[in-house]
């Protein structure tokens, strides 16, 4: 059995504290035989949710046990979107999981929070990227779903950061415009999930 190792990851000046739950390789192998292990994550989360204000989950853009796990224990979905043409081909898979996913469990809501856009080029926008934006907001448009007004621009501070884990907010290399906007998407996000 793989164990849980909660990690306190920061705590802010609020007296707030963030905790990381990261996955294990051993992961992999609870999928060989996946029947019923979806609702494993939304009980885990049943029994500590009250002591959080949010809590996150982070999946990969493919169809898994992982991600219907990740849905029975949301409220709220929201997409990070490369500006790139791949964005626009999985947008409708995602569309087309979501519509199946509540079509199976009426029970539960599960809502798009919104699309934001992430690694995009900040000036002199590529024109590939531009077109891409264009697709996805047309595609959001399609589907009802929100595309937030801040984007997350490339920056090589967000890597560097993951590499010595370390929030963005908290190292010394990232300028101060990158720490504004990352904390205006954050900021758009709280709302997009009610909690601002």
């Amino acid at each position: 059995m793989a164990r849980v190792v909660i990690h306190p990851l920061r705590e802010w000046d609020d007296g707030s504290l963030v905790h990381l739950i990261p996955s294990r390789l051993e992961l992999a192998w609870t999928l060989k035989n996946p029947t019923e292990k979806a609702q494993l994550l939304p009980r885990l989360l049943a029994k500590v949710s009250k002591r959080y204000d949010l809590i996150i989950i982070d999946c990969a853009p493919t169809e898994s046990i992982l991600t219907t796990a990740a849905y029975r224990s949301s409220r709220y979905i929201i997409v990070p979107v490369k500006p790139e043409f791949l964005a626009t081909i999985g947008l409708p898979l995602l569309a087309r999981s979501l519509k199946e996913f509540r079509l199976m469990h009426e029970d539960q809501q599960l809502d798009m929070a919104g699309i934001v856009f992430n690694d995009k080029v900040r000036s002199n926008t590529p024109p590939e990227q531009q077109k891409s934006c264009d697709d996805v907001k047309e595609l959001a448009s399609g589907f009802g779903w929100p595309v937030f007004e801040n984007e997350a621009y490339h920056s090589d501070s967000y890597p560097t950061g993951s590499r010595g884990m370390t929030p963005i907010f908290h190292t010394n290399y990232a300028r101060d415009y990158v720490k504004g906007e990352f904390a205006q998407v954050a900021e758009e996000f709280m709302r997009a999930v009610g909690i601002r």
